[in-house]
């Protein structure tokens, strides 16, 4: 299966467009993925991945996950992507398994390590990475594995990268990378909304799930679709 880049419904320019993308197809891998034409990376023109005359996928990341009407995070295959604000409750009910966190960690589930982090951002709302870092004490000498631990949450779906925030010299000039945020979906959209799916069970949010896309994605199979969201 192949998006046709030549459809204007699959040309995004702006943070805009990708908001309008995500919504129209409900999910939506930042990289290309092994589902030909499916990402940001292959429906943006190459010119404004690196340009200096405007900005491109890398600085509209922030004003994408701030806009309230998608989700951002590494949600398929440890990469990033989007989830649109209609289709995350039944994706985090798939993927959570019916568990809230604390349930799951009660169980034997959870780690320690994944625990300290979950309630760290739950407790303060959002973090900048580096800012977690030093709560939790993944600074030079202290914890390992952090970008583990915080790419296992957002695979689950207990936490999300809000927004980006760029660093700025004593002139005031940003530089660098945009430094992540990360929050909840409950902080980010509220707990009736982020858990609304649950009342179903995991396995028919998966099914939905897979209905959707089948119907966005008439070319991908099946196994395709499972690969992507599992």
């Amino acid at each position: 299966m192949e998006i046709k880049m030549s459809d204007s419904l699959f040309q995004v320019r702006s943070a805009d467009d990708v908001i309008r993308l995500v919504e129209d197809m409900g999910f939506l891998p930042f990289f290309a993925n092994h589902i030909p034409g499916f990402s940001v990376e292959e429906c943006c023109p190459r010119e404004l991945w690196f340009s200096d005359e405007a900005d491109g996928p890398w600085e509209w990341k922030g004003p994408v996950a701030r806009s309230g009407r998608c989700i951002y995070g590494k949600f398929f295959g440890n990469k990033a992507g989007f989830i649109s604000r209609e289709w995350f409750p039944d994706f985090a009910n798939y993927r959570r398994d019916g568990y809230d966190f604390d349930a799951r960690y009660d169980d034997g589930l959870a780690s320690r390590k994944d625990k300290i982090v979950f309630e760290t951002v739950s407790e303060h709302g959002s973090l900048l990475s580096k800012e977690l870092k030093d709560i939790c004490n993944y600074r030079k000498g202290g914890n390992k594995g952090f970008d583990t631990v915080i790419t296992r949450l957002q695979m689950q779906t207990y936490v999300c990268i809000a927004d980006f925030v760029y660093m700025k010299d004593k002139f005031g000039q940003t530089y660098g990378w945009g430094v992540a945020k990360y929050s909840t979906p409950e902080t980010l959209f509220g707990y009736e909304y982020a858990t609304s799916a649950y009342r179903r069970e995991p396995g028919e949010s998966k099914e939905k799930i897979i209905a959707h896309l089948n119907q966005a994605l008439p070319d991908a199979g099946k196994e395709q679709i499972l690969k992507l969201i599992k």
